[in-house]
């Protein structure tokens, strides 16, 4: 636990998370933004309407006196001549308007609460897209969801409380100290003024302590969260190793942990809840005694007792409000750093400054002397050369590990090259927007990810505002038409969480089909058959060789066979390019690719 408390304290250090002080800076702005004006006025109509509501609160006590006072037949003239029945109407009323007065204040803060809560969750997601390839890929998907969930819901509780808690709570509290100064003495406000320091002061000590406590009790729930959904995301592996039990462990002793730091904070609030009541109810009584003994000495009446008492109890509630305020303030702060932190990391692949949209006459892909590395100190390409003539198909090949899959997310720009340059007809890709980049890029995947959506939503991603004749279309040159129309729900079928309700050759069309309706002029196949048995293989392989026909393609392979007929093969080995050529060249070489082939189709024969 205290190795966990010293990682929590890190962890809120300004050094290491975004401070309290800096979120408020970046939620305020969506009180008071540019070119708003309606958010404006909203936000001062509804100050003037809590002003009201907060001059209201502090003079009904005032009526509660008088009524008294009239009941017992002393007392201000004006008070007798309103009578008690009347004093007691005016009473009841004051405090509905009251009432009335702040659910008006909340109707008309409503819509701005919500279009922040709006702008910043759009700005999260947006931005978590922006993000690179390397993020996602170090990132729990779970954990993350969580992290915008919580950070989210606190935003609009932060600029509510910002602007209708702190402020409005301390001149209430001023304007009751004035009457109390101006209708008895000083030691009334002497000793509401003592209270009150005490009051923050422990609510402040106590609440940062149970901050350090919050942030645990948020890591382990994030953490039990992230296992959860990567179990049920896994649901088929878990089946195929019989492994329910174990994720249930798995799963519990996550929750165990959360629990933990869950009662702990329930016994930090338990504390915190006493002690403020000890400071409250000692003042309520220093007070309540002060006002018996000059009531006993003739000095006030019955009815300044009773309004004392009003006043009292009417501090009581906002100061009890204040540590709650105070509390779930600094709980949101906590909930929302580290969404601030997701805001605040940098998009590692980003368009340059002056960046031009690509321009692609026929779809050159040149890869000169390139080097890359995910880690600085372990290289993967290491000065490759690769040139892609307008129009021809180049397959790269070799066994795993060997920097292929690499060459196309670099063309795809998921990472910048960190040697050499990456052109497309003359244009390098950093010196083009991404957007314009990806529109003139196709890519099917080995495995081809689907919205858990219908067959047409996941055909029609390929383009924006497709028309169904073009998705249609592109379906029959994908072959998967007649599959789709003889479903019960044809085109609107659900394809279930990734597309798990088809099979693998069923999406892959799905995916290729997709990719036929973006239309690009370059197409990458990152081994896009080779998770297909043999006689599906066969059947897409005839859809990808039409679906190459007139573009510029980059096939990624690791079975030999799917690649044999491509304008030229390059085989790389360890990140370096060892052959090129036709497949009839390099069989005739005897070389490594030779080698590759006569491998493959020995453990073919094997298994047939």
């Amino acid at each position: 636990m205290a190795r966990r408390l010293s990682k929590t304290s890190r962890n809120l250090d300004p050094d290491y998370r975004v401070s309290g002080l800096r979120v408020i800076r970046k939620v305020a702005p969506y009180l008071w933004p540019e070119g708003e004006g309606w958010v404006k006025r909203r936000v001062i109509l509804a100050l003037a309407v809590l002003f009201v509501a907060k001059l209201i609160a502090v003079g009904t006590p005032i009526l509660y006196k008088g009524a008294v006072d009239a009941l017992a037949g002393e007392g201000d003239a004006w008070f007798l001549a309103l009578g008690a029945v009347g004093l007691t109407v005016a009473y009841g009323g004051a405090r509905l308007l009251n009432v009335g007065f702040q659910q008006l204040r909340d109707v008309i803060f409503a819509r701005v609460g919500q279009r922040a809560l709006r702008q910043l969750a759009l700005e999260t997601f947006a931005h978590i897209h922006r993000l690179s390839m390397r993020f996602h890929l170090t990132r729990k998907t779970g954990g993350l969801s969580r992290i915008i969930e919580r950070g989210v819901k606190g935003v609009e509780f932060l600029l509510r409380f910002l602007l209708f808690s702190i402020g409005p709570l301390l001149l209430e509290l001023l304007m009751i100290g004035v009457v109390l100064f101006f209708l008895f003495d000083i030691w009334y406000l002497v000793v509401v003024a003592v209270v009150i320091g005490l009051y923050i002061w422990f609510t402040f000590a106590v609440t940062e302590w149970r901050v350090r406590i919050r942030k645990v009790m948020n890591d382990q729930d994030t953490d039990a969260n992230q296992k959860a959904i990567d179990s049920l995301l896994n649901f088929e592996t878990v089946k195929y190793f019989g492994a329910e039990e174990r994720e249930t462990r798995r799963y519990d002793g996550a929750l165990k942990q959360y629990v933990d730091a869950a009662l702990r904070t329930n016994y930090s609030l338990a504390f915190l809840n006493f002690g403020q009541s000890v400071i409250i109810t000692g003042g309520l009584v220093a007070v309540m005694v002060m006002a018996a003994v000059g009531v006993a000495n003739g000095a006030l009446t019955v009815g300044d007792f009773v309004m004392v008492n009003a006043y009292m109890i009417q501090i009581t509630m906002p100061l009890n409000f204040l540590g709650t305020v105070y509390r779930e303030i600094r709980q949101a702060l906590i909930d929302m750093g580290d969404m601030f932190d997701l805001l605040e990391q940098p998009a590692e692949v980003q368009d340059r400054p002056g960046a031009k949209p690509l321009e692609v006459a026929g779809g050159h892909v040149r890869l000169e002397d390139v080097r890359f590395g995910y880690d600085p100190d372990r290289e993967i390409l290491k000065g490759v050369t690769i040139d892609v003539p307008a129009g021809q198909t180049v397959a790269l090949v070799g066994q795993t590990g060997s920097g292929k899959s690499t060459v196309g997310r670099l063309l795809f720009r998921f990472y910048d090259v960190t040697g050499g340059a990456l052109t497309i007809d003359g244009q390098d890709v950093r010196d083009v927007t991404l957007a314009s980049l990806h529109d003139n890029i196709g890519v099917v995947p080995q495995d081809t990810v689907l919205f858990n959506d219908t067959i047409y939503y996941n055909i029609a991603y390929g383009r924006d505002g497709a028309t169904r004749e073009e998705v249609e279309a592109a379906a029959r040159a994908a072959r998967v038409h007649d599959f789709i129309v003889s479903l019960p729900k044809g085109y609107d079928t659900e394809v279930g969480e990734r597309g798990l309700k088809l099979s693998g050759g069923e999406k892959q069309r799905v995916g290729i089909a997709r990719t036929l309706l973006k239309d690009p002029p370059i197409l990458v196949l990152d081994e896009a058959t080779s998770a297909l048995d043999t006689d599906t293989e066969r059947e897409i392989q005839a859809e990808l060789k039409a679906m190459s026909h007139g573009r510029t393609v980059i096939t990624i392979a690791h079975r030999l066979s799917t690649v044999a007929d491509a304008d030229r093969i390059v085989v790389l080995e360890q990140g370096e390019i060892v052959e090129e050529g036709s497949h009839e060249a390099l069989l005739a070489a005897h070389g490594r690719y030779a080698q590759l082939w006569a491998r493959q189709a020995a453990e073919e024969d094997e298994a047939a």
